[in-house]
Formats: C-alpha cells, sequence, structure tokens
C-alpha cells in the first residue's frame, strides 16, 4: 500500500475515536439532563400537592363555624338530669368579720373555792361526791374536832359561872339594904357579875365561829352538853369538782382542802391565738365558741383577759374569754372552735358551698343558666365563708340563676363529656 493511503485511513480511525467520545458525552448529557427535568417535575408536583393541601385545610377551617370560650364551657342537660341539679337566684347575705382560732373550756377559777376545814381534826362523815350539785350552806363534810370541844366546854362553864354571879349579886343586893353587908362588897359582887357576862359573850361569839347558830348555842347552854362534831358546809352553790377526803382522814387549815366547788353557771375559754391575730383583739369582744359534743349550737361569751406578752416559743397570744353556761353543757378540758368578730358585719352576694367547684387549677367556678337547660361554667372569687356559704366578691350579678346543689355533678358530666 502506497503511504498517502496509509495515512487517511489513520485519520479515518482517529476521527471515528473523536466522534464515538461526542455520541458518548452527548448521550450522558442528555440522560443527566432528562433526570434533573423529572425530579424538578416530581418536587413541583409535591410541592403542589401540599400547596393544595393547605388550601384545602384552610378552606375547611374557615367552611367550619366559630366556636366561642362561652360554648366551649357550657353544657346542656336532658330532662332526667335536670333532676339532678338545684338551681336558685343568686342573693346577698350578712357574713361576720371575724377571726377564727382554737381553744379548751375550763372552770371559772374566779368563781371556783377549795373547801377548808377551819379547825384541826378527823373526817367523820362525808355527804357529797364530785360532780355533785350543792347548794350554799349545804354540809360536805364533819369533823370531829377537839378545838369546837373546847369552846363549847368554855361555854357551858361561862355560862354557869354567870348564872352563879346573878345570884350571888341578887342576894348581897337584898343584904345590903338591911345594912348586913359593906357597899364594898356589893360593889365586887357587881364587878364579879359582869366579869361574867363578858366571859360569855365572848365563849358565845367563840362557838359561833365554829358554824353554831344562836339558837343551837342556847340549846348547849341549856342541855350542858357539848359536841365535837364540827359541820363544814359549802360557801357558794356549784358543783364538786374535786374531792380527796374520806373517813378518819385527819384534816387541819392550810393543809390540801378536802373538798373543790365550782360554780360553773360561768366557765373560761382558754386559747393562744396566734401573733398575726393580735392587733385584732380587745377586751370584751364577742365571742362564739362551737364544741365537738353540740357541733350545731353556738356559746356566745366576751374576752375578759388578754395576755400582756407574747409566747416567745410558740409566738402566740394568751386568750381568755368568759362564757355563760346556765344549762351546765360545757364541761372542762372540752376542745373548743371560736371565732372572734373584729368588725361589723359584711353584707355581700353569698353561694352555697354545694355551688362551688373548686378546680384542678386552684379557681373556684360556678354554674351559671338561664333556662335551667343550658348551663354555663363560670369562673369566681370567693371571699369569707359563714353558714354553709360563700362570699362572691367577683363573678357573679344578683338574681342570676346558678346551680346551688349539684354543680360537682355537672363538673364531673362536663369533664366526661369533653372531647380531651
Amino acid at each position: 500500500m502506497a503511504p498517502g493511503k496509509k495515512a487517511n485511513i489513520g485519520d479515518l480511525a482517529i476521527g471515528a475515536v473523536l466522534l464515538t467520545i461526542l455520541i458518548a458525552a452527548y448521550l450522558i448529557a442528555t440522560h443527566m439532563g432528562g433526570f434533573d427535568q423529572k425530579s424538578g417535575n416530581i418536587a413541583a408536583v409535591s410541592d403542589a400537592a401540599d400547596t393544595a393541601k393547605s388550601k384545602s385545610t384552610i378552606g375547611s377551617r374557615l367552611e367550619q363555624p366559630a366556636t366561642s370560650e362561652r360554648d366551649a364551657q357550657s353544657i346542656t342537660l336532658s330532662e332526667s338530669q335536670q333532676a339532678s341539679v338545684k338551681v336558685e337566684a343568686v342573693g346577698y347575705r350578712v357574713f361576720p368579720i371575724e377571726k377564727s382560732a382554737v381553744g379548751s373550756i375550763d372552770f371559772n377559777e374566779d368563781l371556783s373555792v377549795q373547801v377548808f376545814t377551819p379547825y384541826q381534826g378527823k373526817i367523820i362523815a362525808l355527804f357529797a361526791r364530785i360532780g355533785d350539785d350543792v347548794k350554799k350552806g349545804q354540809t360536805l363534810f364533819t369533823i370531829d374536832s377537839p378545838d369546837l370541844l373546847q369552846a363549847e366546854s368554855t361555854l357551858i362553864s361561862t355560862a354557869g359561872v354567870l348564872e352563879l354571879t346573878t345570884r350571888s349579886l341578887a342576894r348581897l343586893k337584898e343584904l345590903y339594904q338591911s345594912r348586913a353587908i359593906s357597899q364594898k362588897d356589893l360593889e365586887q359582887a357587881v364587878s364579879d357579875q359582869q366579869t361574867a357576862e363578858g366571859a360569855l359573850r365572848a365563849a358565845r361569839n367563840a362557838v359561833r365561829i365554829f358554824g353554831k347558830s344562836d339558837a343551837e348555842i342556847d340549846g348547849i347552854i341549856k342541855d350542858h352538853m357539848a359536841d365535837s362534831t364540827l359541820v363544814v358546809p359549802s360557801p357558794i352553790s356549784g358543783r364538786i369538782t374535786a374531792r380527796i377526803a374520806a373517813p378518819g382522814l385527819l384534816v387541819q387549815p392550810g393543809g390540801t382542802a378536802p373538798y373543790t366547788v365550782a360554780d360553773i353557771s360561768k366557765v373560761w375559754l382558754i386559747a393562744n391565738v396566734p401573733e398575726s391575730d393580735s392587733p385584732n383583739l380587745r377586751v370584751n369582744q364577742n365571742i362564739r365558741a362551737r364544741v365537738m359534743a353540740y357541733p350545731d349550737r353556738a356559746f356566745v361569751g366576751e374576752i375578759t383577759t388578754i395576755g400582756a406578752a407574747i409566747d416567745p416559743n410558740t409566738h402566740r397570744l394568751f386568750v381568755r374569754s368568759e362564757i355563760n353556761d346556765p344549762q351546765h353543757e360545757l364541761r372542762p378540758g372540752m376542745f373548743a372552735a371560736f371565732s372572734i368578730q373584729t368588725a361589723e358585719p359584711a353584707r355581700a352576694l353569698a353561694v352555697p358551698f354545694d355551688g362551688v367547684v373548686r378546680e384542678g387549677d386552684g379557681t373556684m367556678t360556678v354554674w351559671v343558666t338561664k333556662d335551667r337547660h343550658h348551663f354555663e361554667r363560670r369562673t369566681v372569687r370567693i371571699g369569707l365563708q359563714h353558714g354553709g356559704y360563700d362570699q362572691i366578691i367577683d363573678g357573679l350579678q344578683p338574681g342570676e340563676l346558678i346551680a346551688s346543689e349539684g354543680a360537682l355533678f355537672l363538673s364531673n358530666f362536663f369533664a366526661a363529656a369533653s372531647p380531651d
């Protein structure tokens, strides 16, 4: 082959290779562009779908009717369910302005008396037990008193001396008239008779100290009989609150009192109130006390004593009140809850306890209705509590109808019906 022809063949081979490379590059470029285009189409379709969905959602929301806050807090009852709810109008009630505290009932120590024997002796008999009601002057116990025996013996002897000197004076007066004795002897007889009279008066007074009456003293003188039995009566009317006496027990003045008698028509209420309440307390303030034995009754009294200092350990103030108890129903040791009126009562809107519901977040709510069929939950603010009612500070108007009973039922029904 000629050299020129070989050069043409080489050129053709090189051109074929270049053509192959160009075709491959074209195919690759075409394929990549088609993939990108396809991806772009897919993304566009996806975005369009999302946009359509969003528009559909917004459209559906716009098409739904608006639900107000009030509608979300209301329920409707059937005829049978209405029987579980009592409805009444909101009205006014009077709320006392009070401070509450606790204390205990105790005897009125100003009216409590320890009964001692005025003289030493052994107890003979007892006539009263703990818890007995006694009258003033009623015999509590008797003792065998040597001092009484001595006083009565002196009374008998002085009465005899007076009788003797009186007769002697009468006889000497007759003798003096007949000049049988001197004037000196007569004057001595008069002096002896006066001395005897003074001694008898002193003896009578000594016996009277033991509680003997004039009639009893005259009987002792007449019968010439001394009795050592000393009667110890009750000095006041009241109830026996303590007794340590027993037959044969030796008692004496200044020792332990055999009996204690207390007038329980008035009792004390002893309390220690918080330091923070001390500025509101005054003597003669009225109080109302309640005890567990009589939960439905209030016992009225007034403050009589306020402590001079705060207890540094408990930071409480001693307060003592006096309560009238003519029926003797309060007993010492009873636990008592009492309230102290610190200002004039307030007149305010009120709702029964059963008409107020405490929610989980601590708010207070009531259920308000206009037709007794449809009920709306409303938040209120309460204040004082008294007599089974809550004071309504905010949230209600006079005359509005509320569920006074069954409010908890409505709240539970609302919670059960809630989609949450």
